[in-house]
């Protein structure tokens, strides 16, 4: 597989950077081609400055996407969600006509598991401070299944991309060595199935599912709201 890594933390001696070269040489030992996008090594600049343009770092990007079959985006989870830099990574590269608004023929609008990055896998690698317990259904932090739903679905999902199951680390800022051995073999046990987990089963937006105003219909789910009626398992 071709594999884009998005890496998202500034400190190269991090954590975050020793399990990215975890990942990256776990990639490469198995015959993945590896590129990588280091947002604060290429000093990206998160900030749109005009809508729905392509100036060469974006077209650059897009390159990248292009070439990759599955896509891994690593970050620390700050104030419940990406970094900025990351956030703007978005805004500028998933851009109309590209990430959005973007059309069949017959000008259906193609997202929620169609798009321009339909058949491409996304994985999150996702550190956090708070414990697995209060990352919990009633954890004081909220469920980071739906801490991360807006990116998952919203935008992975959204234009295309199949989502696997995330990797978190969890209480990042207290991990001992036998605690990041082991979250080292959980990042590699998953880098080894990234051609073969199952994506999560979220809802297609044009499958039959939702009404003409694009809520679920009342035969799905019935009687339940929330993040979760969008999956279909």
């Amino acid at each position: 597989m071709n594999v884009l890594w998005i890496f998202a933390h500034p400190e190269p001696q991090s954590l975050n950077g020793s399990l990215r070269d975890e990942g990256i040489a776990t990639l490469r030992s198995l015959d993945h081609q590896v590129r990588e996008s280091d947002l604060y090594a290429m000093h990206w600049n998160p900030v749109v400055d005009k809508i729905a343009t392509a100036p060469d770092d974006v077209r650059a990007e897009h390159e990248k996407l292009a070439w990759a079959d599955a896509v891994v985006f690593q970050f620390p989870l700050w104030w419940y969600g990406t970094p900025a830099i990351l956030k703007g990574w978005f805004d500028r590269v998933l851009i109309q006509g590209y990430g959005y608004d973007v059309r069949d023929e017959d000008g259906r609008v193609l997202r929620y598991g169609e798009g321009t990055l339909a058949g491409k896998r996304a994985l999150v690698v996702v550190t956090a401070g708070g414990s697995e317990a209060s990352l919990g259904p009633r954890g004081v932090n909220g469920p980071l299944e739906d801490l991360l739903f807006g990116l998952q679905h919203g935008t992975f999902f959204y234009t295309g991309m199949s989502v696997l199951p995330p990797v978190a680390v969890l209480s990042a800022n207290r991990m001992t060595q036998e605690q990041y051995d082991v979250a080292a073999e959980q990042l590699r046990k998953r880098l080894h199935s990234l051609e073969t987990t199952e994506p999560l089963p979220f809802r297609t937006q044009n499958g039959g599912d939702y009404d003409r105003n694009l809520v679920l219909r009342a035969d799905l789910a019935p009687g339940e709201s929330g993040f979760g009626v969008h999956r279909a398992g």
